[in-house]
């Protein structure tokens, strides 16, 4: 290492000398008569041997800085705007992609910001100058993988000190390329993860970040003490401040003293603070802004006042946060194995907004769960009774969009294709109460605009309790909707949290430094490969299982994690709660992470072995037709297999072989798990593995377990079963075969080896009005009737951001009284759902938990060339398997519009009868009772048009 000049570097420990501590227990005295300040005196020595020049300039923040009303105050504004195009890779390397080694590379350091770098001219007012070297040959293997992405260019290597270096990470850091002459060629910001990762690898080990209240012993042994501790490593300086209320203003300004070892800033009361609140003064250099000084929330809080505006000090396990029974209550034991799991997914206002029978205070909140006589609870109980096990939350942590106080519900009127409705909504969306919330604030602390009062931390947490209380009571398990790709928002923002904290570090960037946000713009993709995120993310999830309950996880867009993160998740939930806890998510492959480019992802094809759970969407498009993105001509034209395509096949008889005997076979692939090593018979005749079937540029049979495939035909993203039915099939389809499509869907789902994943109110033929992207659209476009009434299809033309494209042959559609259901035929589907639970709850057959027995007992019939395409049909064999309650299962899924005989030459001499529950007193399907039958000496089966037949043979 050369330097410059000689000079000592800062250690950003802020209270180095006795008036710095004298400073401390006097701001602590104005709130807490027995604080005690945890800083300690530096050395003398080392003191006096600092620089002016580099001592950090931001140790004189005081209690009023508390209230200032900006969330951030500019110290030293910065005058170098760059990109950020170095990787410090670790602690002694960094790589300049793109550039070549010509002249010398430099790191240039200055404590305040006030570099200045022209191309050109030399470096000035620079506090450091740290020489580097160009080094040959490889990279330590663990550094060259994490890389493998960013491409070769010059590799640069320093020989500074742990500490030194650790010192010159809270600095304004330039990279710079010069000549002979000591000019600059070229210069650039770092990026930091990498160096920060290898420095702070103990970090990973703290278990207590965030607030920790202790309180005292009856014994006097322990002390009440209140600590906080927040992860800063590149911060000069960190203060506390406490507020006695959510509204007051502050008392104290608390000191943190740092933890070189760790990265982690620390301070503590001997007092037990429950019901203050807080949040931190960060003073911190930030990239192309300068050094700021960043009032902050804590990134684990559990619990926050309105509007996400300080942090709530608490322990989780205080006796007034637990409803009455919480800590003995039982949790539902009804999934043994994960594709034991039937999911209904719930969004917590849909759920209770529009019923009536709910207190009205308790409307579109946690606590419309505890009312066991309200419609909506009827329904969940006859729906867990059905056999639905788990109902799966979207978002309840704390969500950045929807204003907890004073947020607005629009008066909403207008005609069915009226473009009144939408035109409120969009005026109103910023201020109503209505998000889909996969915009995270802070990932630790429950929503608030969903609890009685969000000015009390305490609220949120006891009423989100009692919810998930209710709901286990009911018989139900509960998941949560976890979003930890992205933040609502990264950077310098007034609502980012991370960034403000450690910039840099928590996001993945790109070749420029910036943000990558493929997964949300414009919001900010988290680096969940950098340890202290995935730190965060681990945390998180534990916590929400160990202190609310929580039975199973939906992990957002899951494929940009690492799987090796999912697996250490999934591992560490089974330590902490003695139970297995379901983890399953989105597993889309794309993005700046796409085909493994940074890490092995939680991705469909990168799980296998994981017992981790991906949705599946080849079942899903062969179903409904068509995919996400669809144009005007494709959302009418790409027909499924329910919806339309037999019926486009006879007028056009080269479809059948081309186009519905293939989507048949991808129906199979669903029903048979999506298992890569299941063989069966395909259209062409062959005999094939799923896995050499083609689905688009993927394998159509991509897992190894049916615990690691999630089936569903519908969900919150894109366009309700009925809506796209509504698009797709013939306006002359009666009010009744509507509905028997929509049972033909979510049959296929129902009967589907794996887990069971269904949108709340599909069962129910829910409508948002043809909206394809309702995240926003209010309550109006997302309304559920729990009366059963109707739908709220042909309620307004949907926002036109994402639907104006389709409003010419949207406004026909809803103003269509032939489309919009009677009561009588929601009422059939909703009887017709609950049969299918049952048939799948009545035998293990329809949930098989491994890959081999699938192979063993599921065989399709009515398959190959001369196959009938009208006609799913498959045999499960019971035999030796004492669940299985039968000794065989026949069921079939006929969809076409006339009755179909369908003769089966292996089951002739057989006894198969129906399946009790289509012979119940109430049946959904009152058809099948008296239409379908079996005749023993043909083996034929003949069923009802557009319907789902389950025939049994008794042991």
């Amino acid at each position: 290492m050369q330097i410059s000049k000689r000079i000592v570097l800062p250690s950003p420990v802020p209270i180095r000398t006795r008036a710095g501590l004298i400073a401390c227990v006097s701001a602590l005295a104005l709130f807490f008569s027995n604080a005690t300040c945890s800083a300690t005196l530096a050395d003398t020595a080392d003191s006096a041997q600092i620089n002016a020049k580099t001592t950090p300039l931001t140790s004189t923040s005081d209690v009023r800085d508390c209230d200032h009303p900006s969330h951030q105050t500019i110290l030293n504004k910065t005058s170098i705007q760059s990109d950020a195009r170095a990787y410090w890779l670790n602690r002694d390397f960094i790589q300049w992609p793109g550039k070549d080694q010509k002249g010398t590379f430099a790191l240039y350091a200055s404590v305040s910001g006030k570099l200045r770098i022209q191309k050109g001219l030399p470096v000035s007012d620079a506090d450091l100058r740290i020489s580097t070297t160009a080094q040959a040959g490889a990279l330590p293997t663990d550094i060259r993988q994490r890389y493998k992405f960013i491409g070769e260019g010059a590799l640069l290597r320093h020989s500074l000190s742990a500490q030194t270096l650790a010192n010159i990470l809270t600095q304004q850091l330039i990279l710079v390329q010069e000549n002979e002459r000591g000019e600059v060629i070229d210069f650039t910001y770092v990026q930091i993860a990498g160096v920060i990762d290898d420095l702070y690898q103990t970090a990973t080990e703290e278990t207590k970040l965030g607030v920790t209240v202790t309180a005292s012993s009856a014994d006097g042994s322990v002390r009440a003490s209140t600590n906080f501790r927040l992860w800063a490593p590149t911060a000069q300086h960190v203060s506390a401040c406490i507020y006695k209320t959510g509204a007051s203003h502050a008392n104290a300004l608390l000191p943190m003293i740092l933890d070189k070892r760790t990265g982690i800033w620390a301070s503590a009361i001997n007092k037990d603070a429950s019901g203050s609140y807080y949040r931190y003064l960060v003073d911190v250099f930030v990239p192309g802004a300068g050094l700021i000084r960043n009032r902050v929330t804590d990134p684990y809080s559990i619990s926050l006042t309105s509007d996400s505006r300080r942090s709530y000090v608490t322990d989780l396990q205080n006796a007034a946060l637990k409803p009455a029974g919480w800590d003995q209550h039982k949790i539902p034991e009804r999934v043994k194995n994960p594709t034991d799991m039937a999911i209904y997914e719930l969004h917590v206002r849909d759920f209770s907004i529009n019923d009536k029978t709910v207190h009205p205070a308790y409307r579109g909140k946690y606590l419309a769960f505890t009312e066991p006589a309200s419609a909506g609870m009827r329904h969940l109980r006859a729906l867990s009774e059905a056999g639905i096990t788990d109902i799966h939350l979207l978002p309840i942590f704390d969500i950045a969009t929807i204003p907890e106080r004073h947020c607005i519900s629009p008066n909403v009127s207008g005609g069915a294709d009226s473009l009144r409705q939408q035109a409120t909504i969009n005026a109103q969306a910023g201020k109503d109460c209505f998000n889909w919330g996969y915009d995270p604030y802070h990932y630790n602390a429950p929503e608030g605009s969903y609890a009685s009062n969000a000015d009390d931390g305490a609220t949120r947490i006891l009423e989100l309790r009692k919810m998930v209380m209710a709901l286990h009571q009911a018989g139900l398990r509960v998941g949560m909707d976890v979003v930890y790709n992205h933040t609502a928002f990264a950077g310098q923002h007034p609502q980012s949290v991370l960034d403000r904290i450690v910039p840099g570090y928590y996001y993945r960037l790109n070749a420029q430094g910036e943000v990558e946000d493929s997964t949300c713009q414009p919001c900010g993709n988290t680096a969940t490969e950098n340890r202290m995120m995935a730190k965060l993310m681990s945390d998180s999830v534990r916590l929400w299982a160990r202190e609310y309950k929580m039975d199973s996880f939906r992990f957002d867009l899951m494929g940009h994690q690492p799987r090796a993160v999912m697996e250490e998740i999934k591992a560490a939930l089974q330590t902490d709660n003695g139970r297995e806890i379901q983890l399953i998510g989105e597993g889309w492959n794309f993005g700046e992470v796409a085909n493994g480019s940074r890490f092995i992802q939680a991705s469909q094809l990168a799980l296998n072995g994981s017992q981790i759970g991906t949705f599946s969407d080849r079942a899903r498009d062969a179903i409904r037709g068509g995919g996400h993105g669809d144009n005007a001509a494709a959302i009418i034209q790409n027909k499924g297999y329910i919806n339309g395509l037999l019926q486009a096949a006879d007028a056009s008889p080269a479809l059948l072989n081309n186009t519905v005997q293939r989507s048949a076979d991808m129906v199979r692939v669903g029903l048979a798990g999506s298992i890569a090593n299941y063989v069966m018979q395909t259209a062409d005749g062959q005999t094939k593995k799923l896995s050499e079937i083609a689905y688009n540029d993927q394998p159509a049979g991509y897992v190894s377990s049916p615990a690691e495939v999630v089936n569903y035909v519908e969900n919150h993203d894109n366009h309700t079963l009925f809506d796209i039915n509504a698009f797709r099939l013939p306006l002359t389809t009666s009010h009744e075969d509507r509905a028997r499509v929509q049972i033909l869907g979510l049959g296929l789902t129902t009967f589907s080896q794996g887990i069971a994943y269904f949108h709340a109110g599909s069962d129910i033929l829910r409508s948002k009005s043809l909206d394809g992207n309702s995240y926003n659209s209010g309550d109006w476009f997302n309304r559920l009737d729990w009366t059963y009434q109707q739908n709220y299809f042909g309620t307004g033309l949907p926002p036109e951001k994402d639907n104006a494209r389709f409003y010419s042959i949207m406004r026909p559609l809803l103003a269509d009284q032939r489309i919009k259901p009677r009561p009588q035929d929601i009422a059939m589907s909703r009887d017709a759902f609950r049969d299918l639970l049952r048939i799948r709850s009545s035998s293990a057959l329809f949930r098989l938990s491994s890959s081999a027995d699938i192979q063993q007992r599921l065989r399709f019939f009515n398959t190959g060339p001369e196959q009938n395409p009208a006609v799913i049909a498959a045999h499960l064999n019971g035999e030796h398997l004492s669940p299985a309650h039968f000794k065989a299962v026949m069921y079939f899924f006929n969809v076409s519009k006339q009755e179909q005989r369908l003769i089966i030459r292996e089951q002739q001499g057989r006894h198969f009868q129906l399946h009790p529950v289509h012979l119940m007193h109430g049946a959904g399907d009152q058809r099948i009772a008296s239409e379908a039958h079996f005749v023993s000496e043909s083996g034929s089966f003949i069923l009802p048009a557009l319907s789902v037949v389950c025939f049994v043979e008794l042991n």
